[in-house]
């Protein structure tokens, strides 16, 4: 499994957004050492209040369908970065990979593990950090990460990990919201109410070409970027979306806390107006589409 990779996984049959191929020949990162600190408990702290299960709920059909593109074998050594409540871990088990998921909530592990034992499918589940990793140098084949990897505080950490421990002619995947989508135009709103940490870049550079090509051009030798698009799908209507958001996904909760009953009301306004105008359903439920940076990488 070297670079056939990318012809086996068959992206040409999937409509797509402006594709783009990128041949870089550089060295590859050395590991980074990663102590706990309070941008990890930070991280740790959004994603462990409220119940992003049940925001996942709303994309598991976009990352089934992530995970057939890349064609992954059975016995493929795969790891799930910032697996969550495992969209990805579980559709590459089904596979027959040998999958392992991390992620740095214990209670969305805790969920992934139920998921994975109610299809009797084996996947070791585990707490870990993306940007401190707790595997050996080239344990995988492939890893992936689905708008989970890009929310690491340090992602040159994050970028140097995923690196490390996936072994030369290996892929790295990832799906990254990019910074003029739907959902980035939420957490940019949110972040407009409740700004980030001093220091911490955004998220959503994750999404964009040339930030890809700096964080991960120096340990790959081929790069396939891909704009595309994932349907979110939920039964009630925008407005009742947006209350699920502010109940149970992390950001939108730590944006909610920080402000006063004015601030709060002024953010759900904007939010239930972007759900609202980028609907697309028309009998009372929410249909919403979200461009992302699909990120596929053969690691040196």
């Amino acid at each position: 499994m070297t670079h056939a990779f990318l012809g086996r996984s068959n992206f040409s049959r999937y409509p797509s957004l402006t594709p783009t191929i990128f041949m870089l020949k550089q060295q590859r990162q050395t590991p980074v050492s990663a102590e706990p600190d309070p941008l990890a408990a930070r991280v740790r702290a959004t994603w462990t209040s409220g119940d992003f299960g049940r925001i996942a709920r709303g994309y598991e059909l976009g990352a089934a369908q992530f995970i057939t593109r890349l064609g992954l074998d059975a016995g493929e050594r795969v790891i799930d970065v910032a697996t969550g409540t495992g969209n990805l871990a579980i559709p590459a088990a089904r596979t027959g990979a040998l999958v392992t998921g991390m992620d740095i909530a214990p209670n969305l592990v805790t969920q992934a593990k139920a998921r994975a034992a109610a299809e009797g499918l084996s996947i070791r589940l585990e707490v870990g950090d993306a940007e401190a990793l707790g595997y050996g140098d080239d344990e995988f084949d492939t890893a992936v990460s689905m708008f989970g990897a890009m929310f690491a505080a340090r992602p040159e950490r994050a970028a140097s990990e995923l690196l490390r421990v996936v072994r030369p002619g290996g892929r790295i995947a990832m799906a990254n919201w990019t910074p003029t989508s739907f959902i980035g135009e939420m957490l940019k709103t949110t972040s407009r109410y409740s700004p980030p940490a001093a220091g911490v870049p955004s998220p959503l550079l994750w999404g964009t070409e040339d930030c890809v090509r700096e964080r991960l051009g120096s340990g790959v030798s081929s790069l396939l970027l891909t704009r595309r698009l994932i349907t979110f799908e939920f039964a009630q209507d925008p407005k009742a979306v947006v209350k699920e958001f502010i109940q149970w996904y992390g950001p939108t909760i730590r944006a909610f806390s920080s402000l006063d009953e004015t601030g709060k009301a002024a953010l759900r306004r904007e939010l239930e107006s972007l759900w609202t105008d980028h609907n697309r359903a028309t009998d009372g439920t929410t249909r919403v589409q979200s461009e992302y940076l699909e990120v596929v990488a053969v690691v040196k």
